[in-house]
Parts: C-alpha cells; sequence; structure tokens
C-alpha cells in the first residue's frame, strides 16, 4: 500500500461512520462427501420492489436438505459479488451459500436511485425473506448494510450475523480524510490505488482491472450517495449490542480496538483479528476465514432445529 492510501479503506470505513428475476433451482448433481468436489457456482437474479433486477451467485451441495443454514455474504463498497469466491467454493461444499451484488454493483442493475443504506437494507430484506436460518455476513460498506437491514426488519430471519472488518461504532470516532473529494477529481487513479490498497496477498494485475471496471459501473453520484455519512455511529453501536442472536466480529488491526470494545460490552461476542491480512481478509487468507466461519456456523447452528412450521385447518 503506498501513499495517501495506503490507509484508504481505513479512510473509508471512518467516512461511513463520522456523523455522531428468476429464483428456480440449480441442477442436482453428485456429491462425493469424502472428497467433495467444488459445488457449481450459479447466477441468479431477482426483482427489487422498486423494480430494480438485482443478481447473486449462489453455491451449495446437491444432496442439501431444506433446511441448511444458508450463508448470506454482504460485499463492500463498489464491490462485486464475485469477490467471495473462495468462500462459495469452499463453503459450498457444505451450505447454501449466497453472494449478493447490491444495486449498482456487479451484475446487478444500475436503476436510477435507491443508493442509500435503507434502500439498499430493504433490498437484503427482500432477497433474505426468501430463505431461512441465515447467517448474515457483511464486509465493511456491507456490514453496515447488514446492521441497518437488522435496525429496520429484525432479526427473524437471521440465526447469526458475522461482521467483517467495518466500524461497529465503539470507542471514538476518527476525523475523516479527503476520499471522496479525491473520487471526484481522479476517479480511475482514486480507485486504482483503493484496490491496491485493500489486499496484501499479491493480485493480478487482471483481477486489480476487473475490480477497477466493476467500480466504474456505477456513476459517480451514486457511488458517493453510499457513504451513510449522517447516520449516527450510535445507531451501529446499539444495533451491534442488542443483537440477540450469535454474533462474530472479524477484523484487521485498525478495528481491533472496537471488536475489544464490543466484546467487553456485549460479552457474548465472538472476535477474531486477522493480524497480517489486508482490509479483504477473506481473500487475502481464505482457507483461515472459511474455516472460522464454517466452525462458527457448526458450533451455533448444528444444534438449533427449524420450528416446523403450523398447518391451517
Amino acid at each position: 500500500m503506498r501513499g495517501t492510501y495506503a490507509i484508504v479503506f481505513i479512510v473509508m470505513s471512518v467516512a461511513f461512520h463520522t456523523a455522531s428475476a428468476s429464483t428456480a433451482e440449480a441442477p442436482a448433481a453428485t456429491v462425493n462427501t469424502i472428497n467433495p468436489m467444488p459445488p457449481t457456482i450459479t447466477s441468479r437474479y431477482f426483482r427489487a420492489s422498486d423494480g430494480a433486477r438485482l443478481h447473486w451467485l449462489e453455491a451449495m451441495p446437491a444432496a442439501a436438505g431444506r433446511h441448511i443454514p444458508v450463508i448470506v455474504l454482504v460485499p463492500g463498497w463498489s464491490m462485486p459479488a464475485s469477490i467471495w469466491h473462495a468462500q462459495l467454493a469452499s463453503l459450498g461444499q457444505r451450505y447454501r451459500v449466497i453472494a449478493f451484488d447490491p444495486r449498482g454493483q456487479g451484475q446487478s442493475a444500475i436503476p436510477r436511485s435507491g443508493y442509500n443504506i435503507s434502500r439498499r437494507a430493504r433490498d437484503l430484506h427482500e432477497l433474505i425473506s426468501r430463505h431461512r436460518r441465515v447467517v448474515l455476513v457483511g464486509w465493511s460498506l456491507g456490514a453496515l448494510e447488514t446492521l441497518q437491514y437488522v435496525h429496520l426488519h429484525g432479526d427473524a430471519r437471521l440465526a447469526a450475523l458475522v461482521l467483517v472488518d467495518s466500524s461497529v461504532g465503539e470507542g471514538q470516532a476518527t476525523a475523516g480524510g479527503g476520499f471522496q473529494a479525491a473520487l471526484r477529481r481522479d476517479r480511475r487513479g482514486t480507485l486504482t490505488d483503493f484496490i491496491n490498497a485493500i489486499f496484501k496477498s499479491p493480485r493480478t494485475q487482471e483481477d486489480q482491472d476487473a475490480l477497477i471496471e466493476s467500480a466504474l459501473r456505477m456513476p459517480l453520484a451514486a457511488s458517493l450517495a453510499l457513504f451513510p455519512s449522517k447516520v449516527p455511529r450510535t445507531r451501529w453501536r446499539n444495533t451491534a449490542r442488542r443483537f440477540a442472536k450469535p454474533l462474530l466480529y472479524v477484523v484487521t488491526p485498525q478495528f481491533a480496538e472496537q471488536a475489544h470494545e464490543l466484546a467487553s460490552n456485549r460479552p457474548a461476542t465472538q472476535i477474531e483479528i486477522f493480524e497480517n491480512a489486508g482490509h479483504a481478509l477473506f481473500v487475502d487468507e481464505p482457507e483461515r476465514f472459511n474455516a472460522l466461519l464454517a466452525e462458527f456456523v457448526a458450533d451455533h447452528l448444528a444444534q438449533v432445529k427449524p420450528q416446523p412450521r403450523r398447518r391451517n385447518r
């Protein structure tokens, strides 16, 4: 990471908190339970209530039962669902895994409106309402959108929550930087530095270029509108503390202090610090992240039996 944008994602995270369709199932395939084959990753779409066509990627074992937990992965600002590829390929051998493209990102449509945290939380609600026993995983801005989802729509569909390398409103806010102003001056150059800053492991030029071009799909004004700077930090803090189900908070050192404070104020919180990873820690250390998430799901959901549906008489 170089120059001003060596801390671009820290600055971005701070900027978020500076204020006090077809749904047909994928065809079945044989699963080898001793040495599972990577699951097929399928593209799917649904139509949001305001008409926007939204996309997700899905992977799951062919022999999955109807009550298998569903892991929903939400990427950060401007990032596509495909950034979760390692999680789809690995966790999809055991669970139904969905990587969501928020509106304007990845392969989702670019509607004229809806680029605010409440509309995007509603998009999540409309996606999640199709499933039961959801483990919701949000990274960076996606973590704030998951907390906004819980704040606005409750946790009835959720079995657990995982927040990845984002502020949760603990401690004191840090002064933000000029990331938005830099985007206005030189969007491509700023995005290039931004992409370089979020990884510690080497990325190919092809991968970096693909992420930059994906981010450029969204109009500049829409991308800037996504920063929820008017939402008070207490929203995130209170929502996380009051969440009554299992919560895992996975961070790099930039958020370690917040992790310890959340665990102190909400003792049931499980925290994990990736000391040597970049902001996209699940890309830098996919095996560790996947094992952590699989263990978390197994520990908290294995003994939880879904409630049977009542039949109308």
